[in-house]
């Protein structure tokens, strides 16, 4: 967005603080633009009698009070999506409170793509850790983005693995994107912005605030196709992600641990509630692969991968499919190629677009 367009809607973000308040005034008013076309009588009840923003709107937005959001914006690397937008995130509109201005610093495509929110405790074991780190260097190889918070421990160690595999990660931040918290993730931070994308619905400045953080559990689990727990205790913010998640239809794992650790208190609660218990990054493949008709489905021009560059073990398999139906099994035969193997390959060929899942667990080329 040109910072002449996104001015009326910063205005607005600032006029409301981005969240209920702006929804429901584009809820009733459909556009911006109508937004600033409304009279005194219309838009006072949407700020229960309070003269001050409506005399604003009224006024109309003015570029000067936006200075820090031009100085952002003339960085090619960040970018402000609003909710009207085509490139806004298709899963994250299905939301029930989806937000209405999105900023993005890095690949801002990369919110269309699949993926897979990880997530647990801020002070994980090292067993923890390595599953964090082992899981999610799978599922970035598979061709799932990593989605996380940026916060301590888990987080931390699922971005960085991901990176560090090659893929392709998202990080969902509780402050404006001119900050980063925690302040030691620095680094971090950017390496996600070059090799994927930083996100948040909070204005530039914001701080990190207690109330932000659920708000930030919302997007992690409303982008994602699922969300995957690695570690936490029973009382945890990765458990708010969790129900978030169930709440808003996307699937749930969890990975099971010693019954004597409290760490594992959580993860064995989520399975009870009915999360599916995992063991192993295939298993979630293997689960979200009933799911890429939607993720087929999305526009092709919206992912980072092309549908048209498989690596060279894909086109291989590719060849082996042809464009008649073709089970597993035999794919497995042919190719030599270990179950495993075969399976993430395919979930990513589908994701992609290049096959299709035919009824019987066989699979055919699309035309």
């Amino acid at each position: 967005m040109r910072f002449e367009d996104a001015v009326p809607w910063l205005h607005l973000h600032r006029l409301t603080g981005g969240g209920a308040g702006l929804r429901e005034l584009l809820d009733q008013f459909v556009s911006v633009g109508a937004i600033y076309s409304a009279s005194r009588s219309d838009l006072l009840p949407f700020f229960i009698g309070d003269q001050t923003p409506v005399d604003a709107i009224l006024a109309g937005p003015e570029a000067g009070q936006f200075e820090a959001e031009r100085a952002w914006l003339d960085d090619p690397s960040n970018q402000l999506l609003a909710f009207t937008d085509p490139a806004y995130p298709p899963l994250l509109r299905e939301i029930s409170a989806p937000p209405p201005l999105l900023f993005v610093r890095g690949a801002a495509a990369l919110l269309s793509a699949p993926q897979l929110a990880v997530v647990g405790s801020r002070n994980p074991s090292h067993g923890g850790r390595d599953n964090a780190r082992a899981f999610s260097e799978q599922l970035s190889r598979s061709g799932l983005v990593v989605t996380s918070g940026l916060a301590l421990g888990i987080d931390a160690c699922a971005h960085a693995a991901a990176l560090d595999a090659g893929g392709q990660t998202i990080a969902v931040a509780a402050t404006g994107l001119d900050r980063v918290y925690p302040s030691a993730h620095r680094e971090l931070a950017h390496r996600i912005a070059a090799h994927g994308a930083l996100v948040s619905e909070f204005a530039l400045g914001a701080p990190p605030r207690r109330e932000h953080f659920p708000r930030r559990n919302r997007l992690i689990s409303g982008l994602s196709l699922g969300v995957l727990v690695v570690e936490a205790a029973l009382r945890s913010g990765s458990l708010i992600t969790a129900r978030l998640a169930a709440e808003q239809g996307r699937e749930v794992f969890a990975i099971p641990g010693s019954i004597h650790s409290p760490l594992a208190r959580g993860c064995h609660a989520l399975i009870r509630q009915g999360a599916k218990l995992v063991e192993t990054a295939q298993d979630v493949i293997e689960e979200l692969g009933a799911l890429a008709g939607f993720a087929a489905a999305a526009p092709v021009a919206n992912f980072i991968q092309s549908r048209a560059a498989p690596d060279p073990a894909q086109q291989e398999l590719l060849e082996l499919i042809g464009y008649d139906p073709v089970e597993m099994d035999t794919l497995i035969a042919r190719s030599g190629l270990t179950p495993g193997r075969v399976s993430s390959m395919l979930l990513l060929m589908e994701l992609r677009g290049l096959i299709e899942a035919r009824p019987g667990g066989r699979y055919q080329r699309t035309s």
